[in-house]
């Protein structure tokens, strides 16, 4: 990985730093930070982020114990893919880190619309959960209204043919920008909502993007001029 890249990941994931503390805040729910990873903690999910490529022993023997901890879901994000999470019975799951400089992008050709009010946030909400989808959660718990409160933070809706067809959360803190949970609905798949979305959010940005990529979405992401700077490793409880 070059220096650019390097420093693209780290830029990635102060991003993500931010938004997890920003989730713990509206949410309700506890937030840490130690040397080497920060972590979030609610009543059915441990969201743990690590913070850079040497996280230290006493580091790993506490997300361990976290993780051994949790009552229900477990999310170890590992942006620099330096931890191993089989021994805590966790499962991995690549995906790369991307970034976009800031370029025009022609307009969108489907309505996308800033969310501004609790009744969007819900509407948001409900889209990412059932879209995504976000397991083990339920409406009103995973987007609040109190993140209308917080400065570099939007959810986006687009609609097609008059109905709500996706969703995306944009997060800009110290200079760049961050793109969560690209989502389009089952019934609007394949209809170039997903790519109306990115021309809505990204196409009067004047700062960079990053984002975490799953493998359906690349091909758009690619297309809209992001590149992959890092292979991230997401490592989760498997079900059942």
């Amino acid at each position: 990985m070059t220096a650019t890249a390097s420093d693209a990941l780290d830029l990635a994931t102060g991003n993500a730093r931010f938004l997890l503390s920003v989730l713990a805040r509206t949410r309700g729910q506890d937030y840490r930070e130690h040397r080497g990873f920060a972590v979030m903690t609610g009543s059915r999910l441990v969201r743990v982020l690590v913070l850079g490529p040497d996280p230290s022993a006493a580091d790993l023997a506490e997300i361990g114990r976290l993780v051994a901890g949790a009552p229900d879901q477990v999310v170890v994000e590992d942006p620099y893919s330096v931890v191993d999470g089989s021994p805590w019975g966790l499962t991995s799951r690549p995906l790369p880190v991307m970034i976009r400089p800031p370029a025009p992008l022609p307009e969108s050709h489907l309505e996308v619309t800033p969310v501004v009010t609790p009744e969007q946030v819900a509407v948001a909400e409900r889209v990412i959960i059932d879209g995504f989808p976000l397991p083990g959660f339920t409406a009103g718990e995973t987007f609040t209204p109190a993140l209308l409160d917080v400065a570099g933070v939007r959810l986006f809706l687009v609609q097609r043919d008059g109905d709500v067809a996706g969703a995306c959360m944009s997060v800009v803190d110290n200079g760049i920008g961050g793109l969560y949970w690209v989502t389009t609905l089952p019934a609007h798949r394949s209809q170039g909502v997903g790519r109306a979305l990115m021309h809505g959010v990204l196409g009067g940005a004047d700062v960079p993007y990053t984002l975490s990529s799953a493998t359906a979405g690349k091909p758009l992401y690619d297309s809209l001029g992001f590149e992959a700077v890092a292979s991230a490793t997401w490592w989760t409880r498997p079900e059942g």
